[in-house]
């Protein structure tokens, strides 16, 4: 049975047994900080377990991407290596939320194994948490498994947990016997063993707990199912084979990259693991991109970039040349397309930012190998551990490829050494990076799940009356909040908008007759209850006032222009540059707005001319904006266009610009376009690999910006003496006159009066040197060159002093080029300028921090050459 048969009869078994089938969500968590990606199919249910979010459903089936490359549940090296190691799989798993518990998550498991799969029961194991007789009677009572094929293991293997913190509880888990031919042969082979014979296939997860950073467990507010099932390993069974590689799902993506290679894939153990390592790290890849991610040097991008590497080196072991890891995407996409659509859409722009992304790794290695070979030269017999790692944390250049090229040249490797520091690296990183997030609400905010959802009133409204629910502050509830003091408060309704989407909070005061309070902040520690952080300027607050809510309404009006400019600067992108583009992230506030977009070049002059045209042109037609709320399958079918790594539920709010623009977005905007005003960018650069930034003002911003440059236009015509029409002519004309006179400042002071000293050092070789100050080190050269010309037997040095220190050549006649070398000769005297230089046999350059006039370190650097010839 092929993979993607057993995939849709998992989801519609369990949609039989009454379970919504619910898509896959991205590989970036929504609102999760504590995951890196997501790496399990609960992590899109998590704050349903946790009892801060409802849906109209209570049982839910799913077939969820996942990757595993990073944090505690970390694969990669041993990808390739084994049969089942994996850095991205596909999890199938069924969930109840407060509905079933153990006793029919059970039967659900073996009714699909033994009677739709029809697997053998003969070779199917089970085990259960060591304490958990509940489990235990259920498969040895209820569903007929004799005791003796029930495993009781510890917390190791039998009490799951998706991260440091978060949901958790007890397991129970179904093994599956390939057979005793792959049992590793010792007599302690059996159900738990690492070898390939038993494989666990299903893991059932009761979850009971939340479990915070101290490690305290507390009782999720419904006993919950969470079950997983890697489709690769079921696929495994189901054909026969050993090892998930050996299945369709990989196989077609692996003779794809054989082909190409001119490799037989099963001849030859290396070359496999090569292929292997390719064919997973390429469907990783393909969905990372897809889903948003980009490589890059820190977070889930600099993970990316080293999946991406590592894939690329494999594939230059089997002789393939940079770029080629792009070829192989149409294999991935035919493959799990169909499962995840969205792969089809996207799979031209992951092509190119997979191809931009081996040519940088080939010009890595390039350099790489330019300070392997001067770190060979300078240690030809063994390079330390600190020379190796500096290689692969500063320049990127992998421990593998050090290793054969100093194998090449005789030259011995620290290996065991780099792994100590790397480890070492590792785990300072990991004591910087552990995310210390509390998944339970702060005991301040304990009771605020009693009260009802805030109304927002802020899309019409910028004031509204409201009640206060509650108060609290850092220790609690309370009953009042008293001038001067801080605290936080939740109204029925209110009009402020909480950050979200990029647009920033609002500001603005909470007032009655008896109060006034300035409201700082919102926080909203549990969905759809709105927090306000206030400053009690005067009066008292009590529980149960009637408030004015009113937010700053200048301020607000400056974010909604700049909301809305950006959704029709994100269309304008699309019309312009191509349909590739997709917002990888913004900001919103009062000042200016900031778009993150995929592309791989710095766009044009004339392609940013043309989408401020675009944006403008749709402001000054002055469109009156279609706000509605609709399912989120209705607004996919009007092309809204939604935003990686964003949680939206069935219904969403659609942001409409007549024949321009369609996002779903639940920020604030204004009605008509025209009362944006203008649109001005101010910058466009590189935000990451695959990535660019435009930065832009709206309204009065933008006709400050635009008023600034005015200005600076008047006062160069002031300087210049100039009229409107000329003024870049005349600068030109200035910069020329500039040039001129710098060249001709340059060949007096090459010609000029600088004194030189002429000293006789021993064997007839006599040393030339001279100081002229304000030198560029490409005219010390040239001076050294003159000074050389029409001698024999001569040492020249010359010394420039510049505005951090100095410049200094030393050169010698080539005459003397077999007996001495200028490159060692600076090397040693350097240090008489407080610095270093180096060069080849006939001519040497370098710098340093000394100042002053030559003649007072004369002595010591004629001795200091004397003693080295």
């Amino acid at each position: 049975m092929k993979g993607r048969e057993l995939r849709q009869k998992f989801l519609e078994y369990f949609k039989s047994k009454g379970h919504t089938i619910v898509k896959s969500s991205s590989l970036i968590p929504a609102n999760d900080p504590t995951l890196l990606f997501t790496n399990a199919g609960m992590n899109q249910f998590k704050d349903v377990f946790l009892g801060k979010e409802k849906r109209d459903y209570t049982r839910a089936a799913s077939c969820q991407k996942c990757v595993r490359a990073g944090g505690k549940h970390n694969d990669l090296e041993n990808v390739g290596k084994t049969a089942r190691h994996h850095t991205f799989f596909e999890m199938l798993g069924n969930f109840s939320f407060g509905d079933y518990f153990k006793k029919e998550a059970i039967e659900f498991a073996w009714e699909f194994i033994t009677e739709v799969l029809k697997i053998d029961k003969s070779r199917l194991y089970v085990s259960v948490y060591k304490d958990d007789d509940e489990a235990f009677e259920i498969w040895n009572k209820h569903i007929g498994i004799d005791k003796n094929r029930i495993y009781r293991f510890g917390e190791k293997d039998n009490f799951w947990q998706m991260g440091e913190t978060g949901p958790c509880g007890p397991c129970s888990e179904i093994f599956y016997d390939h057979g005793e031919q792959y049992s590793c042969g010792k007599p302690s082979c059996d159900v738990g063993c690492d070898c390939d014979r038993f494989v666990e296939i299903w893991n059932l997860v009761f979850m009971q707990y939340n479990k915070d950073e101290e490690g305290n467990l507390t009782p999720l507010p419904k006993p919950s199912i969470d079950t997983g099932m890697g489709l690769e390993r079921l696929a495994a069974v189901m054909q026969g084979v050993l090892s998930n590689y050996d299945t369709d799902l990989f196989q077609s993506i692996i003779q794809t990259i054989a082909k190409a290679s001119g490799k037989e894939y099963g001849k030859n153990q290396s070359d496999d693991i090569a292929m292997k390592v390719i064919a997973d790290h390429l469907r990783a890849t393909v969905c990372l991109i897809t889903d948003g991610v980009v490589p890059s040097n820190e977070g889930r991008g600099y993970v990316l970039r080293r999946i991406m590497r590592r894939a690329i080196r494999y594939g230059k072991k089997l002789g393939l040349e940079i770029p080629y890891l792009y070829n192989f995407v149409d294999a991935v996409v035919e493959e799990l397309g169909v499962a995840y659509p969205e792969l089809i859409e996207s799979k031209n722009n992951v092509k190119k930012l997979i191809k931009i992304e081996e040519e940088q790794f080939n010009k890595t290695l390039e350099n790489g190998l330019k300070v392997l070979e001067s770190m060979i030269s300078e240690s030809p017999e063994r390079l330390s551990a600190e020379q190796v790692f500096k290689l692969y944390d500063t320049f990127g250049f992998p421990v593998d490829l050090v290793e054969d090229v100093c194998e090449e040249r005789g030259v011995k490797v620290d290996r065991k050494g780099f792994e100590k520091l790397l480890e070492e690296t590792k785990e300072i990183t990991r004591k910087k990076s552990k995310v210390k997030v509390d998944l339970t609400l702060s005991d301040a905010f304990k009771t605020l799940e009693n009260y009802p959802e805030t109304i927002f009133t802020g899309y019409k409204d910028f004031e509204s009356e409201g009640k206060v629910l509650a108060i609290f502050d850092d220790s609690g509830e309370k009953e009042t909040l008293k001038q001067g003091e801080t605290g936080y408060i939740l109204l029925d309704k209110t009009p402020f908008y909480v950050e979200s989407g990029g647009q920033v909070d609002d500001t603005g005061v909470i007032k009655s007759n008896n109060f006034t309070g300035e409201v700082k902040q919102l926080i909203q520690p549990v969905e759809k209850r709105r927090l306000h952080k206030v400053y009690a300027v005067k009066g008292e607050l009590k529980k149960g006032d009637i408030v004015k809510a009113e937010i700053d309404g200048e301020r607000r009006r400056a974010i909604m222009r700049n909301h809305t400019a950006t959704h029709l600067l994100h269309a304008a992108l699309r019309k312009v540059v191509g349909d590739h583009v997709k917002q990888a992230g913004s900001l919103v506030d009062p000042d200016r707005l900031r778009f993150d977009f995929t592309h791989f070049n710095k766009l044009s002059d004339k392609e940013l001319k043309e989408i401020e045209f675009l944006v403008n042109r749709e402001i000054l037609a002055n469109k009156k904006l279609i706000i509605e709320e609709m399912p989120i399958e209705d607004a996919k079918k009007k092309g809204a266009m939604a935003l990686f790594g964003e949680k939206y539920g069935n219904i969403v709010r659609v942001v409409q610009v007549p024949e321009f623009s369609v996002e779903l977005c639940g920020g604030t905007h204004v009605s008509m376009t025209g009362e944006i005003g203008l649109f001005v960018i101010e910058s466009e650069r590189s935000a990451a690999s695959g990535i660019r930034r435009i930065e832009a003002f709206t309204g009065f911003k933008a006709f400050n910006y635009l008023d600034n440059f005015r200005k600076e236009h008047y006062e160069l015509k002031s300087v210049l003496k100039t009229g409107n029409d000329d003024i870049v002519s005349q600068i030109k004309k200035k910069l020329d006159e500039i040039k001129e006179l710098t060249k001709e400042l340059e060949k007096a002071k090459m010609s000029g009066g600088g004194k030189v000293i002429e000293e006789d050092l021993k064997d007839n070789i006599k040393l030339v040197i001279k100081q002229e100050d304000g030198l560029k080190p490409n005219l010390l050269r040239e001076m050294a060159d003159n000074l050389k010309n029409g001698r024999n037997n001569t040492v020249v040095f010359v010394v420039s002093n510049n505005e951090n220190g100095c410049s200094f050549v030393l050169s010698i006649t080539r005459d003397l080029a077999k007996t001495l070398n200028s490159g060692k000769i600076l090397k040693e005297i350097a240090s008489i300028f407080e610095g270093r230089g180096g060069g080849n046999p006939t001519m040497a350059q370098g710098g340093g921090k000394w100042k002053g006039d030559i003649s007072s370190v004369k002595d010591k650097l004629i001795q200091g050459i004397k003693e080295l010839i």
